[in-house]
């Protein structure tokens, strides 16, 4: 566009040219730069992936040559393979709710979301109650006898359950309420008389979809501790943990809004006492500062579920604006014996001298605990959660992945004084060794000099111990053929056009021409002639937006539903919480059925921000050691010398990082020659040249472009709710939750409606063009994920493939993104992605051929996950077991009451 400066009239001086960058980032401007000739007759400028001079007087435009020779250095291959464990028995991965008992002999935590009980002499934890419900939030009675926890059961809501332990050792339990509800954050009382807990209606869990904010309408009561009706003390207003210090007359409670409160047993003299806040999150001016300032803002109040990183990204594609102040912590509690408070900041664990309150609340930041306003001592190093006060008010407990961790207060402050003395006796003998030295002042310096480079003296720190809780794998038994089927194998091109593939267990025994392989005796025979089959397909950038934390639903709907659609297999790039530790635990030992469940845990921000590559690997030792995610994101995590301290500490610790894209095309680039194995989201610019498509060939990094949420243009799943019949799609409608399908398929964001709105014809969405730049970024030898963003469980990754496929890309070249390309991007190639024998049997039967349609990926007819085979249609379970899907409490039913308008 040319504009006179003097009418400030423009007219057009070439077009098309290609997309701007304004609906991204534009951090390389909306369009390519241009500059004027030297006689400001002609711009030069950038189109078409060539150099133009293009006139001014609209004469023909010449295009300039241009050619360059780039070599440019990879950093090391971070790939790895891993395996899938077998073993009939796993380890639960993660404790919540840790809380030891009040003489300090044993601890009582929630595993496998079922509630043990374990002492310290022996490590060897037991359940207190038999029952087949998820159990949550222990807290014991002052003398050590009983626990009480609370229960949920999808179909029936919860109960506050009490355990009391007999002389031989035996637990009963007992229920403790009447009505169900939704019951979370216990706290005994230290006369033993009465239980505090948070109430809320059982629909709040039930008809929500799931209550990852907490309930709406949560109010704080307390019971007999012998059962009875509660008595209500106040509506919560966003409190929760609530405790006790030796003031029995007096609830301690937390909330971010209001700090660490109290108040009486009705409700009033409400007194905040102590607010903490965490490092100031970065500059407006950067992205990620808006991505922390929005975790910042999620703070559920509740002992066990809080955020876990500062730097959280709700990853919707819609971040709220930068806030200046810092983040509040994520819970305080008051130690008992109410001089000292527990913070959690982030991952990060702090005490805090409570100081004696005034007219003003005090307000301390923990960002430098030396220069804090009152004494400050952080406590942990690798992170933490479900931090907690030993009944004598000075040790402290939290838990990490399935390890506990405690922090003996005296015991650390003897260590550092006897430190510090070490310190002061180390000087003076410097001293007094200078007095003898000619140039004494010189020599006393270049001792000093010398001595800083010696390592720090380690100091105290918590002892660990890990918690083991066996879990009963599912391992399905059974051999069963599928024969007649067309099979799209995924090992290279590989098709069989008639063929017999022998599952026995988990596991496929053979694939081959029908009739060219053994089939075992006793073998289940299916006839799937005139059907399709392909491998379960890999979902590598999947979210469920979002899993309830804290207390955990029986059954998600959303597993389901990803199942019922043909994702075997989902990788989560951000979670959040770290919830989906207890929750892939129970689709490993078969309580809940869903996909294969990976994810990399809670992003890593910028707002920890790297300091070396020692803290680095400190970072990353919860995901490989104590998450055991195999994978992390690194989610923008500071500038390019910190992203490179990760990769490297990734690659010695075995684990494969993705990357937040960002909207950032030049920072995506970084990531691919750094080393980075895989990039999450579209890389905005489009069309991409040869220069970008050298690149994904020569780094070998998959990226998973979630056109669906595409970055530079109008998310892709708009395309779909204005030009497909969702509202008539039975199977969704069976699978997806009343308040999802409604908000998104029957009142999409208009008026008062949730959900976004908008509307574009066809040529807006950028899309199209994008998946031309993936047909042939893979005909040029590199990678594309397909991940569904879970903007639509289950349906969505077949949008997400559609879209990919859409821009030229060949049927079988998109089919291999969705199934083997995806497991190799996960490490887990060796496993899953194809039909091969020694893999998983992870595979779909389809009525008719992708391969000649793309969107006959939609015409399932039955999936197998782990061995287990299910009616697509409904998840009746076929084989080994014949097994119907109960109906789901949550499934939509039409309203019948016995008054309204009749017909």
């Amino acid at each position: 566009m040319l504009r006179n400066l003097e009418t400030q009239q423009e007219e057009w001086l070439a077009f098309p040219v290609q997309r701007d960058d304004m609906e991204s980032r534009a951090p390389l401007d909306a369009y390519p730069g241009y500059s004027f000739t030297p006689d400001s007759k002609a711009i030069v400028v950038t189109y078409g992936g060539e150099l133009w001079r293009v006139p001014v007087d609209k004469t023909a435009p010449s295009r300039i040559p241009f050619e360059a020779e780039v070599k440019l250095e990879l950093g090391p291959e971070v790939k790895f393979a891993y395996k899938v464990d077998t073993a009939p028995t796993f380890t639960a991965r993660q404790i919540r709710d840790v809380q030891p008992s009040p003489d300090g002999k044993s601890l009582a935590f929630t595993a496998l979301d079922r509630v043990y009980v374990m002492a310290f002499a022996d490590m060897k934890p037991t359940r207190v109650s038999s029952a087949s419900v998820g159990e949550f939030n222990p807290v014991w009675s002052p003398d050590g006898k009983s626990v009480a926890f609370v229960t949920w059961e999808d179909a029936r809501g919860g109960q506050i359950v009490r355990a009391d332990r007999d002389a031989k050792g035996v637990w009963r339990t007992r229920a403790l309420t009447g009505i169900a509800g939704l019951y979370t954050d216990l706290a005994w009382s230290p006369t033993g008389t009465r239980i505090v807990a948070s109430r809320a209606a059982a629909r709040e869990m039930q008809e929500a979809g799931g209550a990852f904010f907490g309930p709406a309408a949560a109010e704080l009561v307390w019971l007999p501790a012998a059962g009875g009706t509660p008595t209500l003390i106040m509506p919560a207003g966003g409190m929760g943990s609530p405790h006790f210090t030796k003031d029995t007359t007096r609830i301690f409670a937390y909330s971010a809004g209001g700090g660490l409160q109290s108040f009486r047993w009705d409700g009033t003299d409400l007194k905040t006492h102590l607010r903490v806040t965490g490092p100031m999150p970065p500059s407006a001016g950067n992205l990620d500062g808006a991505l922390v300032a929005k975790e910042a803002k999620l703070n559920f109040g509740g002992r066990s579920a809080r955020p876990v990183s500062q730097g959280m990204h709700l990853d919707d594609g819609h971040d709220l604006e930068p806030t200046p102040s810092a983040p509040p912590a994520s819970l305080i509690l008051m130690s008992p014996n109410g001089d000292h408070a527990l913070a959690t900041v982030g991952m990060d664990i702090y005490t805090v001298t409570v100081p004696q309150a005034g007219a003003t609340p005090p307000t301390v930041s923990v960002a430098a605990p030396a220069a804090a306003s009152v004494p400050v001592k952080k406590l942990n190093t690798i992170g933490g959660e479900f931090a907690t006060w030993a009944a004598n008010g000075r040790t402290v407990h939290w838990a990490l992945g399935n390890a506990l961790f405690s922090y003996d207060l005296d015991r650390a402050k003897v260590v550092e004084d006897s430190l510090k003395a070490d310190d002061r006796r180390k000087t003076r003998l410097r001293a007094d060794t200078t007095k003898a030295v000619k140039d004494s002042i010189a020599r006393a310096d270049s001792v000093a000099k010398a001595d800083t480079t010696k390592k720090t003296p380690p100091g105290y720190k918590a002892s660990e111990m890990r918690v083991v809780v066996a879990g009963q794998r599912d391992l399905p038994k059974g051999t069963v053929v599928f024969r007649g089927g067309k099979a799209i194998t995924m090992k290279g091109k590989e098709i069989i056009e008639n063929a017999d593939i022998v599952v026995r267990d988990q596991r496929i025994v053979a694939v081959g021409a029908r009739g060219s392989v053994a089939i075992p005796d006793g073998a289940k025979i299916i006839d799937v002639s005139g059907k399709v089959i392909m491998p379960g397909m890999v979902d590598t950038h999947y979210h469920p937006q979002w899993l309830t934390p804290n207390v955990h639903n029986t059954q998600t709907w959303q597993y389901l539903t990803t199942l019922a659609y043909g994702t075997t297999t989902t990788r989560d790039p951000q979670t959040a919480t770290t919830d989906f530790l207890s929750y892939s635990d129970r689709v490993e030992n078969g309580e809940m059925i869903g996909p294969r469940i990976y994810t990399t845990g809670p992003g890593v921000f910028s707002a920890e921000p790297v300091r070396d590559l020692e803290h680095a690997r400190e970072i990353l030792a919860r995901y490989a050691k104590y998450y055991d995610t195999k994978t992390l994101k690194m989610y923008m995590s500071g500038n390019r010398q910190q992203r490179q301290w990760i990769i490297m500490a990734a690659r010695e610790l075995g684990i494969m990082p993705t990357t937040e894209g960002g909207l950032d095309q030049k920072l995506n680039i970084t990531h691919g020659f750094d080393g980075y194995p895989g990039i999450e989201h579209t890389l905005p610019i489009t069309p991409k040249y040869d220069d970008v498509f050298e690149w994904y060939k020569a780094t070998q990094v998959t990226n998973s472009p979630t056109l669906i949420v595409e970055y530079g243009g109008p998310f892709g799943e708009g395309w779909f709710y204005q030009s497909e019949d969702l509202l008539n799609d039975a199977k969704l409608r069976r699978f997806t939750h009343p308040v999802d399908f409604d908000s998104k398929v029957r009142r999409r964001g208009t008026g008062n409606a949730p959900g976004p709105a908008g509307f574009a014809v066809k040529e807006e969405y950028a899309m199209w063009q994008h998946a031309e730049d993936l047909a042939k970024t893979v005909e040029r030898g590199g990678r594309i994920g397909i991940g569904s963003h879970g903007q639509l469980q289950g349906l969505g990754m077949h949008w997400e493939l559609w879209l990919v496929q859409s821009g030229g890309m060949s049927t079988h070249d998109a089919l291999r993104s969705a199934t083997i390309v995806g497991a190799e991007a996960i490490g887990l190639g060796s496993e899953v992605g194809s039909l091969e024998a020694g893999k998983f049997a992870d595979l779909l039967v389809l009525d008719q051929d992708p391969l000649v349609n793309i969107r006959n990926t939609n015409t399932l007819r039955m999936v197998m996950v782990n061995g287990r085979l299910f009616d697509a249609n409904t998840l009746d379970e076929l084989h080994p077991r014949q097994k119907a899907m109960p109906k789901q409490p949550w499934s939509y039913t039409v309203p019948s009451a016995g008054a309204g308008i009749r017909p």
